[in-house]
């Protein structure tokens, strides 16, 4: 996945729920809208993932041939490094058949399906059955486990001598909107994601210590940011993503936020989404790159 989960709740999502699927905020939201959030995210900033599988490249001691994408959500990740590695067979783990279903249209339409193989797998559970790995990819899920020492612990044993771990997490939530939207004082979105931190939406953990206490050196860590203008699917994606907020916010949120926000995504509004010329996607993310010693 992608963490796991997305508002993430990137099964494995964001806005996403526990399990490998990604999503930021707990909660249970249906499958296919995380899904649906998940490949919006990867249409708008797709670039990006090709740029972390860059990284990761030249992180590794050697050509990578066997690949573990865990938590792959609907694939993105496992589509950047099958890309990036010609020469790799790709396991994209995921808990959700739903997903797996995404990664395997996603690994048609490019050209990949015989690289990227689809594994459903409860990470929670036990590891699956998969030969050992030179590289394994967690992006922005390894927060979804319920218990990521023993998932890192895993990995460690997975993984060849001189093999390669890189995690990727979150910095925060993915903003969109201007600072000074609205009727109300500026900072509507820092708002809501204050308030959202306060209800028990994702933290992004520092996983260095973590890293080190299952037995990898870290080699590497880096900043990744990423930003996409006004688009159709960048509004849909701000779309989704804001109503999901929206939802997890009322009563919670002071009634004149939550009235901007109910214009915004109001289709009749003239303030909606749509005719926000200054919206953009923006998001930032660290990635870590840890070594199995020989």
């Amino acid at each position: 996945m992608t963490r796991q989960q997305y508002t993430h709740g990137h099964g494995h999502s964001h806005a996403h729920g526990h399990g490998h699927s990604h999503g930021e905020g707990h909660g249970h939201p249906a499958k296919a809208e995380v899904a649906d959030l998940l490949e919006l995210d990867a249409e708008v900033l797709g670039p990006y993932f090709d740029g972390i599988a860059e990284w990761a490249a030249q992180q590794a001691a050697a050509e990578p041939r066997t690949v573990v994408d865990l938590g792959a959500g609907t694939g993105r990740g496992s589509i950047a490094l099958a890309r990036q590695f010609a020469a790799a067979e790709v396991f994209a783990v995921d808990n959700s058949p739903l997903m797996l279903d995404r990664i395997r249209e996603a690994a048609q339409r490019g050209g990949l399906d015989g690289r990227i193989r689809p594994v459903l797998a409860d990470l929670n559970a036990d590891w699956p059955a998969i030969p050992p790995a030179d590289l394994v990819w967690a992006a922005s899920s390894l927060h979804e486990f319920q218990d990521p020492d023993r998932i890192l612990a895993n990995a460690f044993s997975a993984l060849a001598p001189n093999g390669l771990m890189v995690v990727i997490e979150m910095d925060s939530l993915t903003r969109f909107l201007p600072d000074d939207i609205g009727p109300a004082a500026p900072g509507l979105e820092a708002r809501c994601h204050e308030a959202l931190a306060a209800m028990g939406w994702n933290s992004y953990p520092d996983w260095r210590p973590h890293l080190e206490r299952a037995g990898f050196e870290i080699t590497a860590q880096r900043s990744f940011m990423a930003e996409a203008s006004h688009s159709p699917s960048a509004v849909r994606y701000a779309s989704l993503y804001l109503g999901r907020i929206r939802s997890a916010l009322k009563g919670t949120l002071a009634a004149d936020d939550l009235q901007t926000l109910d214009r915004l995504l109001d289709p009749d509004s003239p303030d909606a989404l749509p005719h926000l010329s200054d919206l953009s996607v923006r998001v930032s993310r660290t990635a870590w790159a840890a070594r199995r010693p020989e």
